[in-house]
């Protein structure tokens, strides 16, 4: 017996492309009873503001073997059997090596995507046309246990202006669960280890405002109740969820682009799969203009320049990174500690 499977018309540039969706019924949320199906109409209904701010970059796909509740793997590179109109671009690692990554630029490619059981889509902060500098200065906030959601609005709020000194016009999304995304747009003059520096030199510039409300450490023993500026994620190869994205919670939410004067008020676990598609008819996409009026790093990278003169050097890479020069030990302080 043939498999249950169903096709979806998704027009695009290149005209309507009939896409299979097997197992349309398969539910991928559990908790909130979203199928494969309606997964892939969100992505087809969402498609022109999803790619406007995640298409012609290169992307990582989150993959599940069965629903959110099961384990997954990162999709990189493409598949065999790719269809011969999915895009890639070259990428370089840090490790130094290169290969093709996928590159989402039109709606079916979303739907052929989610037939792969993606759930999550992770952009790169640069282009497809230049993957070694980045057009986006990204920073996380992540609330760590005994903050909440208010929490991370208020250190929002404080790091937008932080970003405005520098002469950078923030945006602000749901991360899907209980933290923030902040993204500026740059000129992509300058490499990622640069734009890392910019966003360090932001975050210490936050924390030395609200030591009680930020941190900076990566060792989670040293953070405490406080909203933890990951400065990691502006490193290659790190992302996070992007705008649109559907997230691996039981409630199927999306990472969503809000507007400031919104932000005080919203409850980020109301946006989902189910909700997003009429939120942008009303309100249209708050992000629209993300990429109007890219901004200069030069006031970040020279606080990060005065904050290196000052004895603060770099902070600790991603632990699958190569060793970086200036880089301190990656040994968390407690372990230190026994060993000394």
């Amino acid at each position: 017996m043939a498999s249950e499977a169903t096709t979806l018309e998704v027009p695009g540039p290149h005209g309507v492309r009939e896409m299979r969706v097997s197992s349309p019924s398969r539910v991928v949320w559990p908790e909130a009873g979203v199928t494969k199906l309606e997964l892939a109409e969100y992505l087809v209904a969402v498609a022109p503001a999803f790619l406007a701010q995640n298409g012609d970059r290169p992307i990582s796909l989150q993959r599940f073997g069965g629903d959110v509740t099961g384990e997954w793997f990162f999709s990189k590179n493409p598949p065999k059997g790719a269809p011969d109109w999915i895009h890639t671009v070259e990428v370089t690692y840090p490790s130094g090596r290169t290969h093709p990554q996928l590159v989402a630029d039109e709606a079916a490619a979303l739907v052929w995507m989610a037939q792969m059981n993606t759930v999550v889509f992770h952009p790169w902060p640069s282009t497809a046309s230049d993957t070694d500098h980045p057009d986006e200065l990204r920073i996380d906030l992540d609330p760590q246990p005994g903050t909440d959601f208010a929490d991370t609005v208020a250190v929002a709020h404080g790091m937008r202006d932080v970003l405005a000194e520098a002469g950078l016009t923030a945006m602000v999304k749901t991360s899907g669960s209980r933290g923030l995304h902040l993204a500026a747009a740059i000129r992509p003059e300058h490499d990622f280890i640069e734009v890392r520096h910019g966003v360090i030199a932001a975050a210490r510039e936050l924390e030395r405002r609200r030591p009680d409300a930020v941190t900076t450490s990566w060792w989670k023993e040293e953070r405490g109740e406080r909203i933890f500026l990951d400065y990691n994620q502006a490193a290659r190869d790190r992302t996070t969820a992007g705008a649109y994205s559907p997230r691996a919670l039981p409630g199927a939410t999306v990472s969503t682009p809000v507007t400031w004067d919104e932000l005080d008020t919203i409850d980020p676990g109301a946006f989902t799969i189910r909700t997003v598609q009429q939120r942008l008819a009303d309100v249209g996409d708050p992000w629209a203009g993300l990429h109007d009026e890219p901004g200069s790093m030069a006031t970040l990278l020279a606080w990060w320049e005065r904050d290196l003169a000052d004895g603060l050097g770099d902070l600790v890479y991603p632990p699958d990174y190569p060793k970086m020069p200036g880089e301190p030990p990656r040994v968390a302080p407690s372990r230190a500690r026994k060993e000394d």
